[in-house]
């Protein structure tokens, strides 16, 4: 097989003359083709089969020990300008780029099958959504991407009639750590991943492609590309909402995406449209309109159990590959946060005595969408989901309230630019150290931060019927270090709120930051919430968020004057507010 796209055919010839393969393999995305590639990997030990009565059809990968997460260190984002890069992305050169990774390419598919693996991002017959070719050696990646992607004949199709696709080539090369490199070339919309065979750094499709090519590719064409979960919100009268959000890892990202209601709340549903990746266009009614242009999920395992994540964990049950999770005596797949089962065999597939973590804390679990018991139907919409708010999320112990709105779209720009997490003491030996993570992108955004707040901006007077914006913090602590509000399925108290301001319907209250709910604005029957815990979740201390502003200026100022003037207006217009409340 071959195909009738001139430039198609030309590189793969090209990359074949470079990496010297003993064959070449055009993938179908077929059952049988499938199939044959995971025998292949059980006859290797590439693959471990897991207990066909618990798991049917699961199967288990070890990577190599150094190659266990993204390497945000060796990714790089390649214009020709350093300052189009910006100081939020390692830089370097195309040309030295290229040069480096080629040598590292030479020769390194010898003795190995080179697939070429057609995809598209999002459902193939969506105008939103966007095509790529991964060029592979890893039969591991080519699997992984049938699940993440519309991958196969279907996208080859639609890449011949457009003449328009994102080139990927990924060797694992010899997995040397120190010849490991993630290169993007966004001005020729193409990546360079050489080294390594973890999932973020080898499946090209998803944060290289999907995130850092797909967000310069937005701003070309006036779309956006996000790093964001999105969701169906049901009220028991039938009327649902679509709510994007963004949030920084260890944020419960995922767990919202497929929150289960309370029983306190009768009537309620979510629905999963995506748990990741987000693609905003305005529609032809002027309203934004989202798809998720990934097919399935590649998700932390370790904490996921029934009360956690319900829906996750069991879709994972069937039909799923694993990646450096625990091993029970009877081959089911173990994890941190398992409620029964016991290890035999750590990650590593070394003897597992009760020592230290049995899972990989960056273990993964692949598997179709289609398999989330709430996956929503128009998740395969070529039109997309019309989308009614925007969440942005940190994790705070102090200073951000449960929920506020922000006053206008410019505003909600501030809010998603200037959103933080605070790490653990755990985590840095420090606690409460604030870190910046603008829409959750800043390792993912493939251009200059301020060239990006400039573009929401834009899109913000491109749209006719914006969605409101909001910041929700689950995780204010009291005095004792203690969590203030419940999390999980209750979360779905303040997405209620948020619906019902959406439809005109919820009230609130004006302060220097947005708008905030009163303590009767949010349902908390059957919570048991201490009234005075509630009333400090719903305030705001003005002189510690004078302080958080000025930090958001300063932060502001690492990119200069490129910083769009409308967003420091804005940032100068709530630190006068602060401070009139404050003098008050």
């Amino acid at each position: 097989m071959s195909t009738s796209n001139a430039s198609l055919k030309n590189w793969v010839e090209e990359v074949a003359r470079l990496t010297t393969p003993d064959s070449i393999h055009w993938c179908t995305g077929s059952d049988t083709e499938n199939s044959n590639l995971v025998d292949v990997m059980v006859r290797s030990g590439d693959l471990i089969k897991l207990n066909p009565l618990t798991h049917p059809n699961c199967y288990l990968h070890r990577s190599h020990p150094s190659d266990v997460a993204r390497v945000e260190h060796l990714t790089y984002v390649c214009t020709k300008s350093r300052e189009d890069a910006g100081p939020n992305n390692h830089w370097k050169d195309p040309a030295e780029a290229h040069r480096k990774m080629d040598a590292l390419f030479a020769g390194s598919m010898r003795g190995r099958t080179m697939y070429v693996v057609p995809y598209c991002m999002g459902p193939v017959d969506s105008p939103f959504a966007r095509c790529g070719v991964e060029i592979t050696d890893s039969p591991y990646v080519v699997v992984n991407m049938r699940i993440m992607t519309r991958m196969g004949d279907d996208a080859l199709r639609r890449i011949e009639r457009e003449n328009s696709f994102v080139k990927g080539l990924h060797s694992l090369g010899d997995l040397s750590p120190d010849r490991r490199f993630i290169m993007h070339f966004p001005e020729e919309l193409s990546i360079k991943s050489v080294g390594s065979g973890y999932g973020g750094n080898a499946l090209l499709g998803k944060k290289c492609h999907a995130l850092r090519i797909a967000s310069w590719q937005a701003r070309e064409e006036g779309w956006l590309a996000e790093h964001m979960l999105i969701m169906g919100v049901q009220s028991p009268s039938g009327e649902t909402h679509y709510i994007a959000g963004a949030f920084p890892s260890a944020c419960g990202k995922t767990n919202l995406a497929m929150l289960v209601p309370p029983e306190s709340m009768p009537g309620w549903k979510i629905w999963t449209v995506g748990d990741d990746i987000c693609w905003l266009q305005v529609g032809a009614d002027g309203q934004l309109r989202a798809i998720n242009p990934e097919a399935g999920y590649f998700g932390v395992v370790p904490g996921t159990n029934r009360k956690t994540n319900c829906n996750a964990y069991d879709m994972i049950q069937r039909d799923t590959i694993f990646t450096n999770v625990a091993l029970t005596a009877d081959n089911q797949p173990w994890w941190e946060g398992m409620e029964t089962g016991t290890p035999v065999t750590d990650w590593q597939g070394k003897p597992y005595s009760g020592n230290g973590l049995a899972a990989h804390p960056n273990s993964r679990f692949t598997v179709s969408a289609k398999q989330n018991p709430i996956y929503s139907s128009l998740a395969e919409a070529p039109e997309g989901v019309p989308i009614s708010a925007i969440l942005f999320g940190g994790r705070r112990r102090e200073v951000a309230p449960l929920v506020y709105e922000a006053r206008n779209w410019a505003h909600g720009v501030l809010v998603g630019a200037g959103m933080a997490s605070e790490t653990t003491a755990a985590a840095v030996g420090q606690m409460g150290v604030v870190r910046r993570d603008s829409m959750a992108m800043k390792p993912f955004c493939g251009y200059n931060f301020a060239d990006y707040f400039k573009h929401w901006l834009a899109v913000g007077k491109k749209a006719t019927k914006l969605p409101r914006v909001f910041h929700v913090n689950w995780f204010r602590q009291d005095k004792n270090g203690k969590f203030m509000w419940p999390g999980y399925g209750e979360n779905l108290r303040v997405l209620k709120w948020i619906a019902q301001r959406c439809e005109g319907k919820a009230m609130a209250v004006e302060t220097a930051i947005g708008f905030l709910p009163r303590a009767q604005d949010l349902d908390v029957t059957g919570l048991n919430l201490d009234p005075a815990t509630l009333q400090t979740l719903l305030s705001i201390d003005e002189a510690a968020w004078k302080q958080e502003m000025e930090s958001i200026g300063k932060y502001l100022d690492e990119y200069q004057t490129r910083v769009p003037a409308e967003l420091r207006k804005e940032q100068q217009s709530v630190a006068q507010r602060l401070s009139a409340a404050n003098a008050a």
